[in-house]
Parts: structure tokens; sequence; C-alpha cells
């Protein structure tokens, strides 16, 4: 039977280097993540959002602890099958688009399929292009397309197999205020509508808000929750963890 949890971690650190000038990324992270929610990861800079991203999504191997994927530990897989899990199980949307220049619209959303050895679903594309309004743009390329409709695109790409869990590290960081709402509504909407589980990097506390769940990093430790925040009080939030961390900083 699936796991009722989409993502866990128990008792992952991640450190660069060795002896006095290790650098601690992650701290002993204990958590699981539901099945079917949206949840943000935000932290000032520094603090191991992108580390925690992707030791979690098996892009990064901890130092110590375990990773479960939809109850699946991957915390041991070789490579191989990493790589086979993260194209059949695993969505993801960057800053970067990541978009093949070379390639279609169309392309682009099946390639993960196709580097999985498996037949591209034209409907299922279809369908997933028409979700993110580009029905009409199947045969265009990346370079014919706005910086929201190429993320529109990274999005599509990262549904189209009914992934398990998407995760998107900073998937609005290059786009406009409307735009990026509009990008967020999608992976709303797929959270709400086909149950799909979305983790999400972002600074930014606007971008939070549509989640289920904002988790606060510091340090490489989770310190915090807000469950249904609006944005002001997510920024207030991280305002106060900010000004506190540059105290005992200053302290110490």
């Amino acid at each position: 039977m699936p796991s009722d949890w989409a993502v866990e971690l128990h008792g992952v650190t991640r450190r660069y280097g060795r002896s006095a000038t290790a650098v601690h990324a992650l701290r002993g992270i204990d958590l699981a993540l539901p099945s079917g929610t949206f949840t943000a990861v935000m932290g000032p800079s520094g603090s191991g959002k992108s580390t925690f991203l992707q030791c979690a999504a098996g892009l990064d191997r901890p130092t110590a602890g375990r990773v479960l994927l939809g109850g699946t530990d991957i915390t041991g897989l070789s490579e191989n099958k990493l790589t086979a899990l993260r194209r059949t199980r695993l969505g993801f949307v960057f800053q970067a688009f990541n978009l093949l220049p070379s390639l279609t619209v169309e392309q682009n959303v099946v390639l993960p399929t196709r580097l999985a050895g498996h037949r591209p679903d034209r409907r299922r594309c279809a369908e997933v292009l028409a979700q993110v309004g580009l029905a009409d743009h199947a045969r265009r390329r990346p370079a014919q397309l706005s910086g929201g409709q190429q993320q529109r695109v990274a999005v599509a790409r990262a549904l189209v197999a009914r992934p398990d869990v998407v995760f998107a590290d900073e998937p609005t960081g290059a786009l406009d205020t409307t735009t990026a709402a509009e990008i967020l509504a999608l992976l709303r909407g797929a959270v709400d509508t086909q149950r799909a589980t979305v983790v999400m990097v972002t600074h930014d506390p606007s971008a939070a808000a549509w989640a289920d769940r904002v988790l606060f990093l510091a340090d490489g430790t989770l310190v915090d929750h807000l469950d249904g925040a609006p944005a002001d009080r997510i920024a207030a939030r991280m305002t106060t963890l900010t000004s506190h961390l540059a105290h005992r900083r200053t302290a110490a």
C-alpha cells in the first residue's frame, strides 16, 4: 500500500567538508508531509532551503538520516535507480525554466517520459498543455514564448506523468507579480484537483501564502511553521526570524 506520507525526512543532516571548516547545511531534520498538500519552505539566506529540497528530492544525498518518498526509502538507492524514480514519480519546476531550445513545447513536456524509456501519451500531454493555457502552443519553441509561458511549459512537464511529488525551487523568482500568481494558481490547482503534493522553496511571502503550510528553516534546522497564513503574517514571521538570527550571530 502506498504511504499516506508523500515526503519523510528522518534525522537528515547534510555536511559539506570536514573538521573545523565543515559547513552544516542541515542539522537533523525530522519531517513528514502528507500526500495531496502544498508546503512552502522559507528561511534567511544560507538557512539550508536549497539543500533541504535537493536532499528531499534525491538530487543530493544526506550525510546521515533517511529520506522516504511515498514510503520508498531512497537513501541507499543507486544513481540509476534514483534517476529512474525521479523521472517516473517526481516533477521539478525551477526558477530557470530548463527547457531545451531545439525542442518544441510538446517535445519538452514529454521529454522526461522519453528519457524514462516510455512512449509519450500525446493525449495526456495535450490535456496538461490545455490546463496551463498553452493548448495552441504545442508546436512552438521556447524562444517564441514569454518567460511566463516558458514556466507554464515547465509546470506542464512536471505534471504530465502525474508524479507523487512536485518539487519547486523559487518557481516564480524570475516572473512579474501577475504571472507569478498564475503559476502558483496552477500548482495550487494540481494539489486541489489532482491530489498532487507540492513542496516549494521560496523567499516570497506572497508565494508562500498559496501553500497549506509554511516551514521556516534557520541554520539548517526547522524552527517554526504556519498553517494557512496570509502573506503579511508570513512576512512578519520571516522578519522576526531574520532579526533574531542577526542578533544571535552578533552576540556570538
